[in-house]
């Protein structure tokens, strides 16, 4: 019987040791902290968003973006959500985004760990991993409570992001030991940083805008959604999907702006209009009151301030062109970015053990047989919206099939 080690009991790791399990193989598990599959737990904000129905090459990202994607012709959507109905687990779909039908993360946790004791695999606790050699064909891995030797191993120790849940980044010591090349670790999927008056004025309030982030001058992706400003600056989930081509560029110190219009539904023109027509019906309203009908009262006041109209004129004090200007300024606000928040507060990370490495329809090292590397400890990152777990199914279930061959 071939006895599979696995560093990591996360969704990929747990996933890799159901599958080798399933193939007859001996599985144990490492896991560096005293429960498995934290970092489930808090995926989707705690319903587990398992999965999407839609799946593009843009919803991938890294060195080699393809990498994520074409991964799918070996373990696709479809296998996602059976692999659910085997554990016991029924799904739902909201808008493409699939989740369990308990909308609960608790149940996948609970489901996979479940069947994955059920088929015989050993999960060993608090276990640091100081050191894997191979010698002889064998894997030996040594650790503080003893060593374990193996036909094969699997690494899914998770990347940087959410330390709590213990991605701890040692994966990354563990991959270079063993000879791989490792692509600089950032945080993705995390909220940017902005010494903006906007971010002071208007703290709290959320609003749907589309956001174009340019990089040293340059356009680079846009997204529309959902922003939420903050004190420190801004988040929500359209600065998420864009956060980490604006972390790539500042860790180069490059000088990244994001242009936020607060007008996305609208054209300039149309906008000046209607806020001419607004103003014109409503003379002895101030400026401020007549906005009140088109933004929230804290981000019209914000806005105004900064071009220069206090909160009491009145707004038969404007003319036509003042319309114009506002409208251009409202659905041009430009942000200056000053930073990005850390791997604590990430849910991904950029970065990680470099694809090229890696045979994907089988997920092995190339240059070392048997040694296996999945899901976030790879330089994959996905979009927000199932991508990243759905990443994680696929390469542990493509890993623990082909190490217990």
């Amino acid at each position: 019987m071939k006895h599979i080690i696995i560093i990591g009991a996360g969704a990929s790791g747990l996933t890799a040791a159901y599958f080798a399990a399933k193939n007859q193989a001996k599985v144990t598990v490492l896991e560096h902290t005293s429960k498995a599959g934290k970092k489930i737990l808090v995926t989707g904000n705690g319903k587990c968003n398992l999965t999407n129905m839609v799946q593009t090459l843009e919803d991938f990202r890294g060195k080699k973006p393809e990498f994520g994607y074409e991964l799918l012709k070996y373990f696709s959507v479809e296998d996602t959500i059976s692999y659910m109905e085997e554990l016991g687990i029924a799904t739902k779909e909201k808008r493409g985004y699939v989740y369990p039908r308990s909308e609960t993360a608790v149940t996948v946790q609970k489901k996979l760990l479940q069947k994955c004791l059920a088929l015989g695999v050993t999960i060993v606790y608090d276990t640091k991993v100081d050191e894997i050699k191979k010698e002889k064909g064998k894997f030996l891995v040594t650790t503080n409570q003893g060593s374990y030797e193996g036909d094969a191993c699997i690494l899914a120790t998770g990347s940087q992001a959410a330390p709590k849940t213990g991605s701890d980044g040692s994966g990354y010591t563990l991959a270079k030991a063993l000879g791989l090349k490792i692509i600089k670790p950032l945080p993705a999927l995390v909220q940017l940083c902005a010494e903006d008056k906007i971010c002071k004025e208007a703290s709290g309030v959320r609003c749907e805008v589309m956001a174009d982030l340019y990089i040293q001058g340059e356009h680079r992706i846009s997204n529309q959604g959902e922003l939420q400003i903050t004190d420190y600056g801004l988040s929500g989930i359209i600065v998420m999907q864009i956060s980490r081509y604006a972390v790539e560029a500042m860790d180069r110190r490059k000088q990244v702006q994001i242009s936020l219009d607060f007008f996305p539904e609208m054209t300039e023109s149309g906008l000046a209009k209607k806020l001419y027509r607004y103003l014109e019906q409503a003379k002895e309203e101030t400026v401020l009151e007549v906005l009140d009908g088109f933004l929230n009262d804290k981000l019209a006041f914000g806005l105004l301030s900064q071009m220069g109209i206090g909160r009491k004129k009145k707004a038969r004090e404007l003319d036509e062109s003042w319309a114009g200007d506002m409208a251009h300024f409202m659905k041009n606000y430009m942000v200056e970015l000053t930073g990005y928040k850390g791997f604590e507060q990430a849910q991904v990370c950029q970065g990680g053990v470099d694809t090229s490495q890696i045979q994907q329809d089988t997920m092995e090292v190339k240059e070392i047989p048997d040694l296996y590397v999945v899901g976030e400890l790879l330089d994959v990152d996905g979009n927000c919206g199932g991508y990243n777990l759905q990443f994680a199914w696929g390469s542990g279930a493509v890993a623990g099939k082909n190490a217990s061959m």
